[in-house]
Order: structure tokens, then C-alpha cells, then sequence
């Protein structure tokens, strides 16, 4: 699905769709696992499901012991489904051509395990880079990569509506593609 492309470079080749992941997950996945449907992230490299567990019912000292409890949770689901989330990944990505990455919730807890940290390769100029280097600098990232992902998480987070908006966009544009005419 990636290859050669001549004097471009590597280029990615077209996945499957995975358009209906969410109903296959949901059909798939063993009951009791979560307290609703899982929530699925979708790109080109991997998709991420993360569900809900069951919330907790004992009462806890502070909000520091119910985080605690919360994470020890996660954990212990995370250690008895391996097995079977390892068969579902394995189904999944023969499926939909991308890796499978998994996480869990349960109130203000959320964890993500097996995530995929993919390179990015891009030219910055002085400045850009400037700003990179003021950020490894002062101790805020240990790399021009590390800096390079807070800063996209920053803006990630500043700007979701925008973001929101610009891939309901392209969704829009997608589905007049396909209703357009057959060239091929």
C-alpha cells in the first residue's frame, strides 16, 4: 500500500475505507467491556479505540485516591483483555490496513496504551525552527520533535471548533466526490 513513487518520494497508497469500523468494533468486540460504545479515532495510520469502564462505587478519601483507584482499573483491564484485544487488533488491521491502538476511561481517568508515534517529515524555516529551539531551550521539550508535538497539541486543543468544522468540510467535499461522475 506505500511504495516508491519516482522523484517524489515515498508516497502513502490508498487504505480501505473504514467507514464502518464503528459498527464492525461494535459487533465485535466480547460484551461487558465497556458501558457504551467505544469512541474510534480514525487517520491514515491507526485507529484508536478507547471505551468507558464501569464506574467506580467504593468511596475514597480524596480526589487523588479516586485518580488512583480510577488508573488501577484501567490497568487491570488492560491485563486481562490483552489476549483478546491482541486477536481483534490482528483482525482489525488485516481489515482496515492500520495498526489498532487501545485506551480506557473511566471518570476523569483516561489512558492510552499501544499508540502509535509516527515520524512526520517536514522543512521549517529559521524561525519556526527559532521557536522549536526557545521550547527545548527552556526546558519545555527535549527536542525539536518533542517541542514539534506540543505545539501541535496546543494548537490542537486552541482551536478544536476550527479543526471540527474543517473536517466536517472535508467530509462534505468527499461525499460530492463520490456522487460525482465515474472518470475512470
Amino acid at each position: 500500500m506505500r511504495g516508491w513513487k519516482g522523484r517524489g518520494g515515498w508516497q502513502q497508497g490508498e487504505v480501505p475505507s473504514a467507514e464502518d469500523a464503528a459498527g464492525w468494533f461494535a459487533g465485535r468486540l466480547p460484551d461487558g467491556w465497556f458501558t457504551g460504545a467505544p469512541e474510534l479515532t480514525v487517520d491514515r495510520e491507526e485507529i484508536l479505540v478507547v471505551g468507558e469502564l464501569p464506574p467506580l462505587t467504593d468511596e475514597f478519601a480524596d480526589d487523588a485516591a479516586r485518580a488512583a483507584a480510577e488508573s488501577g482499573r484501567i490497568s487491570r483491564f488492560r491485563e486481562d483483555t490483552r489476549d483478546q484485544r491482541i486477536e481483534i487488533a490482528r483482525q482489525a488491521e488485516h481489515r482496515y490496513q492500520r495498526k489498532v491502538a487501545w485506551g480506557a476511561k473511566i471518570g476523569d481517568t483516561q489512558e492510552l496504551f499501544t499508540t502509535l508515534s509516527v515520524p512526520v517529515m517536514t522543512r521549517l524555516r529559521q524561525p519556526e525552527r527559532q521557536v522549536l529551539d526557545t521550547l527545548v531551550s527552556s526546558g519545555v521539550a527535549r527536542s525539536r520533535s518533542e517541542a514539534l508535538a506540543w505545539a501541535v497539541r496546543l494548537v490542537g486543543e486552541h482551536a478544536d471548533a476550527w479543526l471540527t468544522e474543517l473536517r466536517d468540510a472535508m467530509s462534505t467535499v468527499d461525499d460530492l466526490r463520490a456522487k460525482g461522475p465515474d472518470l475512470g
